[in-house]
């Protein structure tokens, strides 16, 4: 059992860097269309707020698994013909898109009226308003939901082994399909999700504390 997990350790690196990729470039795309579309939808005219709420809704009713597929097979029939990776990681963000708009509505929508109007009163512009008032209120209200979010983009990146991209799942069952030893190489892979997820928990703590202490 040892000397099979010894033997997959490459293998499963190589996969490992693939699944901080994804969720890498997942966290970071739907973070900023998901804040993007999250004020649009607070503070937007309802024309727009319409469409965002619909796309929200839509999207974060489609299981994960069917966005992936739907994504992978179907925007070659538009002509647009992406690789399996960039495939999973536009279903992945537009997925994750979903939930951070209505995260950033929450928080934002938390924050008093009355300080958006006194913000105004002293002259700020919009932009001003949110970035000097509104927001850094929010992102306290903001973060906890948040980290959850970025943790089940490391958990659902391991879908993208089921379009044929090499990550941590799929060096997995590659290294079982030589080994022929499937309980040490599912308890090592485990033990790395574990890992990853702990060292985002302990982050988000910290970031906690410190918007806390700076906006008491």
């Amino acid at each position: 059992m040892i000397g099979a997990m010894i033997y997959a350790l490459p293998f499963l690196w190589q996969g490992f860097l693939v699944t901080l990729a994804v969720s890498a470039l997942v966290v970071a795309g739907s973070l900023v269309l998901g804040l993007g579309l999250g004020i649009a939808l607070t503070f937007g005219p309802r024309a727009l707020g319409w469409p965002i709420r619909a796309f929200s809704d839509t999207i974060r009713a489609i299981p994960l698994i069917v966005l992936i597929f739907t994504v992978y097979y179907g925007l070659p029939a538009l002509q647009i013909n992406l690789s399996p990776f960039w495939a999973a990681v536009a279903a992945l963000t537009l997925f994750k898109s979903g939930h951070v708009t209505e995260i950033v509505r929450g928080a934002v929508q938390s924050i008093h009226p009355g300080q958006m109007e006194a913000a105004k009163s002293i002259g700020l512009t919009f932009i001003g308003r949110l970035r000097y008032v509104i927001l850094p209120q929010a992102v306290r209200r903001f973060l906890p939901p948040w980290i959850n979010s970025v943790t089940d983009s490391v958990k659902g990146s391991a879908l993208v082994s089921l379009v044929g991209v090499i990550d941590l799942m799929m060096a997995i069952q590659q290294v079982i399909g030589r080994t022929y030893e499937p309980m040490p190489m599912y308890v090592l892979g485990a033990l790395i999700y574990i890992a990853l997820n702990a060292v985002l928990s302990i982050t988000s703590r910290r970031l906690e504390r410190r918007f806390a202490a700076t906006t008491a």
